[in-house]
C-alpha cells in the first residue's frame, strides 16, 4: 500500500488592487496569517518568509507554496517597490528549502 506524500500548503497572495507597499504588507499579513507583531517592512517580510514558526499552521512540515496573483498592475505602477518585493520573495525562497514563491502569470488580473 502506497501513501501519497502531501504537497506543500498553498497560500494565494492576491495583490489585485494593491497600490503601495502598505497595501502589499496588509495582504501579506492576511494571506500568510502573520502575527500581530509583524513589522510591515521589507526586513520583517523576509524574516517571516524564512521562519516556518510563523507560517500558517497548516504548512506544518509539508512546506509552504506562496502563489502571488494580481501583481502586474502593482509592478507597473510601483516598479521600485515591486523590484524590492520580488527580491525579498526570491531571496527568502532561495534560503528556505521548504518555501516556494511562484508568480502567477495567468488569470484576469493582468
Amino acid at each position: 500500500m502506497t501513501h501519497d506524500v502531501p504537497g506543500p500548503h498553498v497560500v494565494t497572495l492576491d495583490l489585485d488592487g494593491v497600490a503601495d507597499k502598505a497595501g502589499l504588507m496588509e495582504r501579506c499579513v492576511r494571506a500568510l496569517e502573520l502575527p500581530d507583531w509583524f513589522g510591515r517592512n521589507w526586513d520583517a517580510l523576509a524574516d517571516s518568509l524564512t521562519d516556518p514558526s510563523v507560517w500558517p499552521p497548516a504548512a506544518g512540515d509539508a512546506g509552504l507554496l506562496v502563489v502571488v496573483t494580481g501583481w502586474r498592475a502593482y509592478a507597473r505602477t510601483r516598479p521600485d517597490e515591486w523590484d524590492i518585493a520580488e527580491d525579498v520573495f526570491a531571496q527568502a525562497a532561495g534560503r528556505t528549502p521548504a518555501l516556494t514563491v511562484a508568480l502567477a502569470l495567468g488569470g484576469s488580473h493582468q
